[in-house]
């Protein structure tokens, strides 16, 4: 997402963020997330590899977005959480009113965080 240009992404108004992370947990709760952290001294770097969205917040208090992943089943029975601390920009890819994708949340240092959702084939019926 990093590579998306502003047209293809929409930033969310910080005193957005609480309530569109919520949205997105909702939408996308028990689906894959990959998790990749990509900076200029780090290079790009997958932190997290398809396990179960557990949920997405933004804590103003503590001025930090949280995103856990597992905790939903005997297979992935813990949740592990990245923080990003004291956020400066949070979009979604592609923008609203399409299918979130992506979230992109950059930290003070210009550090991207990457979380995209992969979204569970539907069950025969």
């Amino acid at each position: 997402m990093s590579n998306a240009t502003p047209q293809q992404r929409e930033e969310i108004p910080p005193s957005a963020w609480r309530e569109a992370l919520e949205l997105m947990t909702k939408e996308h709760e028990g689906n894959e997330v990959t998790i990749e952290v990509v900076g200029r001294d780090l290079g790009d770097q997958e932190e997290v590899a398809k396990l179960p969205l557990n949920y997405l917040e933004y804590d103003p208090k503590d001025d930090v977005v949280v995103i856990g992943v597992g905790g939903h089943s005997a297979r992935f029975p813990v949740i592990l959480r990245h923080m990003i601390h004291r956020p400066r920009t949070i979009a979604v890819h592609p923008p609203a009113p399409a299918t979130t994708r992506s979230v992109l949340v950059v930290d003070p240092d210009g550090v991207e965080t990457i979380a995209t959702m992969h979204r569970l084939p539907e069950l025969p019926g």
